[in-house]
C-alpha cells in the first residue's frame, strides 16, 4: 500500500503504514526531523566527539568563528554543514546557527559537550512523540553533567544544571545576556529526565583562569551599564557566601580536592567581578574629575 505523507513543522514526511490487528493498518509517523547546531572556533581537540554524539540528528550545522586549528576540516569530514562567520557574541551566534538549520527542531550544543547515549534514546523517543504534538510543548530541558579536573562533579550546585537545549524554533530563541545565554520559549520548558549532556569544560586550570577575567570583565561591564555599583559588602560578604553556599550549602566538599577548587574559584571569581565593577565606577569618577 502507498506510503501517507504528513507534515511535522518544515519537513514532510513518510509515514509508511504496517498491517496491524485483523490485518487493519497501523500507521507509524517518522521520527520529526532534528537539527544539531554547534557555535566553535578553535575546538579541534574537543569537537569531534560532539558532533560523533550528535550523529542521530537529521542534519548538523556548524558555526565557525575564525578558527585556525584545523576545527572547519574536522567538522566537514564529521558529515557537518560548516558556515564561515565573525563573532557577534553568544546569543547572537546561536541565533544565527538556528537560522541556518535546515529543521525546525533544533538540538543546540556547544563544542565541549556530548549527548550521552541514554539522552541520545530520550530524544529518540520524543521525535515520535510529543515533538510531532501541534501544541507544544516547545522546549525541553536536559540535565547537563559537568567533567572539571579530572572528575564529574556531582555537588556544589553543578549537577543536575538543567538548560533548555531542544527547541522548536518558531516558538523558541536564543536570548538572555552575553556569555548568560538562555532559551526563551512560549509556554513551559519540559524536562528529559534520562541521560545527561556531558560538558566537557576547561581544559587546564590555566583555561579556567582565562575564562574567569574574560566573563567576570564582560558581567561587570553590564552591571554598571545598568547602573549597578559595587560596595563593601560586594567585595568582601559576597564572595564569601559564594564559598560558603558551594563548599558546605551544596555539599561541595563530597567531590574531593575538585570540589574544593570549584568553590574556592566560584569565590574568587565573585570578588574579581565586583572588584572589576567597582574599577568602572572609580575609572568614571576620575574622567570626571579630569574634566
Amino acid at each position: 500500500m502507498a506510503g501517507h505523507r504528513l507534515r511535522y513543522g518544515d519537513a514532510m514526511l513518510a509515514a509508511p503504514w504496517q498491517a496491524g490487528e485483523g490485518g487493519r493498518a497501523v500507521e507509524h509517523p517518522a521520527p520529526v526531523p532534528i537539527s544539531a547546531c554547534v557555535i566553535a572556533k578553535n575546538e579541534a581537540d574537543r569537537i569531534g566527539p560532539c558532533l560523533a554524539s550528535l550523529a542521530f540528528c537529521d542534519e548538523i550545522v556548524v558555526l565557525d568563528s575564525g578558527s585556525t586549528d584545523g576545527t572547519q576540516d574536522i567538522c566537514r569530514a564529521a558529515g557537518a554543514r560548516v558556515v564561515e562567520t565573525d563573532w557577534p557574541g553568544w546569543v547572537k551566534q546561536k541565533n544565527r546557527a538556528v537560522a541556518e538549520a535546515a529543521h525546525d527542531w533544533v538540538l543546540s550544543l556547544d563544542a565541549d559537550e556530548r549527548v550521552d547515549a541514554e539522552l541520545r534514546a530520550s530524544i529518540e523517543a520524543l521525535r515520535t512523540g510529543a515533538l510531532a504534538a501541534p501544541a507544544g510543548p516547545w522546549a525541553y530541558a536536559v540535565k547537563r553533567k559537568v567533567r572539571y579536573l579530572g572528575r564529574w562533579i556531582r555537588h556544589g550546585g553543578w549537577y543536575p544544571e538543567w538548560r533548555a537545549r531542544l527547541f522548536h524554533r518558531e516558538h523558541a530563541r536564543w536570548g538572555g545576556v552575553d556569555p548568560h545565554d538562555r532559551i526563551e520559549a512560549e509556554g513551559p520548558v519540559e524536562r528529559i529526565h534520562g541521560g545527561d549532556l556531558e560538558h566537557h569544560t576547561y581544559r587546564s586550570m590555566e583555561d579556567h583562569l582565562r575564562q574567569m577575567i574574560l566573563f567576570s570583565g564582560e558581567g561587570a561591564a553590564q552591571m554598571h551599564a545598568r547602573g549597578r555599583r559595587a560596595g563593601w559588602v560586594d567585595l568582601s560578604l559576597r564572595p564569601w557566601w559564594r564559598f560558603v553556599h558551594v563548599y558546605i550549602v551544596r555539599l561541595g566538599f563530597l567531590d574531593g580536592r575538585a570540589g574544593y577548587m570549584v568553590a574556592r574559584l566560584g569565590a574568587y571569581f565573585t570578588f574579581l567581578k565586583y572588584a572589576r565593577l567597582w574599577d568602572l565606577a572609580r575609572q568614571d569618577a576620575a574622567k570626571t574629575h579630569e574634566d
